[in-house]
């Protein structure tokens, strides 16, 4: 189903293909943490995506709270937003031989897939509220909260230090 599909005929329609959108987005976030951890030379920032990593199992099981409160099958749909910033980040951290610069590298990559995941989860909690599911845009709020603070904790790491070791 493409955002101007045939498919998507009401507001509902458009509510669930986002939602299904950002399950893919969760779930290949998770499988591509691990390599974005292992890259990672500074301890605090190693730290962090690990415990991001955890966050975004929750963010998971959340989402199938949601289709579960709104009496659909949990299933996602191909992102083609969130493939092309996980291979941007990809290729951005393999061609980078400075462990400092790779670093700074990685807080970049991993911002921008937050402020995606923060665009998703803003639409959609506001899209939930309008269709009057107070029950799902309190779980999609939640999520929304822990990717606002996970944006400000990779934004404390590299101003902090991590930018500074990199220049």
């Amino acid at each position: 189903m493409g955002l101007f599909s045939k498919d998507i005929k009401t507001m509902d329609d458009l509510f669930v293909h986002q939602l299904q959108d950002v399950y893919y987005a969760e779930k290949q976030i998770h499988k591509a943490l691990p390599k974005m951890i292992e890259k990672a030379t500074d301890t605090q920032l190693k730290q962090g995506l690990e415990a991001h990593r955890g966050e975004t199992e929750g963010h998971i099981r959340r989402l199938e709270q949601v289709f579960k409160q709104h009496g659909i099958e949990a299933k996602g749909v191909d992102c083609p937003a969130i493939d092309g910033i996980l291979k941007e980040a990809d290729e951005m951290t393999g061609e980078v031989a400075d462990k400092q610069v790779l670093d700074a590298a990685i807080i970049a990559a991993a911002q921008a897939v937050e402020h995606y995941e923060i665009t998703r989860y803003g639409t959609l909690t506001a899209w939930a509220k309008q269709l009057g599911r107070e029950d799902c845009a309190a779980l999609l709020q939640q999520n929304l909260d822990e990717e606002h603070a996970a944006d400000g904790k990779l934004t404390k790491l590299a101003e902090s230090g991590i930018n500074r070791k990199a220049a």
